[in-house]
């Protein structure tokens, strides 16, 4: 029983050394593009009331939830998701004010996902959300502070790919499928798995031709392809998504990063918040993407605060792996100094000691060990990392 205290959970692990120096590394550099967009830092509890992520809200199942009680019985959840917090924050902080709000967040969100094999648990996650503009432009700036944070990390060589909700909820309601078919037919198309959604289209006895075309809505990836895409269509939803794109890459055009962006009009997600653009980034290293995000112009209403919104979250912990698959992140220097001294040369070392950590030097004080030689000093440092080691005294 006391040996298997040393050992974590199922789907959370420790950090430490060089790796966390890199994630540190990672997390500087996408808080400096947040600020250079102009976004201010806000944190928000780690666990909230449970209604603040229910099923009406649209966020994570409640089965995938880490539930708990408080003292007055209160049901209480960890965060799986920053942006419902930020929502309700927003809403209550920022009541009445009636200019965009740019605000940016860091910290662990928490999803029971032990069936999915290779996740973890507890992630890392930063992100921007840009409240109160319901313009392209605002969707234009997050997609365009994704790529920019995405180039400071040391990547070139990663696509965001760009979809449009309404354009799966215009097939839809052109459709007439009633809302249990919708979301059967949504979690299908969400993994891309037509044999799912054909089946669902078959049960509800749907014509196959709207499954021919979310399917190929699947295939878009260029701008010219965007704007074939609106013959494929007649319904109004559909045709004004698909425009809605086609504005939004003359912007992102305008910032000089439209290289970085494809389109994806078969994309939808599985947080039902979502209510106009939508995009993931992926890259090379990862299964999954490493930034995902899009507008959610109903969710603070839910907090009594109606205002438009879009975001994003970097997912910290995928982008390390892909940074460390792809061989393009900079080692983390320590540039530590250890001083080893004895009893005779205290006085001496702990005034260099003061003195060089004054100067703002990295400076470890480590009484000398008789046991331990000059050598085994110098090999532990250098398997650790130390670059400089100094000894006081008479050590051999």
């Amino acid at each position: 029983m006391e040996r298997l205290l040393i050992h974590t959970p199922e789907g959370v692990r420790d950090i430490y050394g060089g790796e966390l120096a890199r994630k540190h590394q990672t997390e500087k550099r996408l808080q400096a593009t947040f600020d250079c967009y102009g976004y201010q830092e806000i944190q928000t509890p780690a666990f909230e009331f449970f209604d603040v992520f229910s099923k009406e809200v649209g966020t994570t199942p409640s089965k995938d939830l880490y539930k708990f009680f408080d003292k007055e019985g209160n049901t209480l959840a960890l965060r799986p998701d920053f942006t419902p917090s930020i929502a309700r924050c927003a809403a209550k902080y920022f009541m009445e004010d009636a200019m965009p709000i740019r605000l940016c967040y860091e910290g662990n969100a928490f999803t029971n996902t032990t069936q999915l094999q290779g996740k973890l648990n507890e992630t890392t996650q930063m992100g921007v959300e840009l409240i109160g503009e319901d313009r392209v432009e605002a969707d234009a700036e997050v997609i365009c502070l994704v790529i920019d944070a995405l180039k400071a990390c040391g990547f070139d060589q990663f696509t965001v790919s760009v979809g449009q909700i309404d354009f799966f909820k215009g097939i839809c309601e052109e459709a007439a499928l009633d809302e249990e078919t919708v979301l059967k037919l949504r979690e299908y198309i969400s993994v891309k798995n037509y044999y799912g959604a054909e089946e669902v289209l078959r049960e509800a006895g749907v014509a196959t031709q709207y499954l021919d075309l979310l399917e190929h809505a699947g295939d878009i990836c260029t701008i010219d392809e965007l704007k074939d895409a609106r013959k494929m269509v007649s319904n109004d939803r559909s045709l004004a998504a698909i425009d809605r794109l086609i504005d939004l890459y003359d912007v992102v055009d305008l910032y000089g990063l439209a290289d970085y962006i494809s389109f994806d009009l078969g994309m939808v997600s599985k947080f039902h918040y979502y209510t106009g653009v939508i995009f993931k980034a992926f890259t090379y290293g990862v299964g999954d993407a490493i930034v995902k995000g899009g507008r959610y112009d109903k969710l603070l209403s839910r907090f009594g605060k109606d205002a438009p919104a879009v975001g994003c979250v970097f997912l910290v912990d995928d982008i390390q792996s892909a940074l460390a698959a792809q061989g393009v992140q900079d080692p983390e220097e320590e540039n530590i100094c250890w001083i080893v001294y004895d009893e005779n040369s205290r006085k001496e070392a702990l005034c260099e000691i003061k003195q060089m950590r004054a100067a703002g030097q990295k400076v470890s004080a480590i009484v000398r060990d008789p046991g331990i030689s000059k050598a085994g000093y110098e090999d532990y440092a250098k398997r650790n990392g130390i670059k400089e080691i100094r000894f006081y005294g008479n050590i051999d």
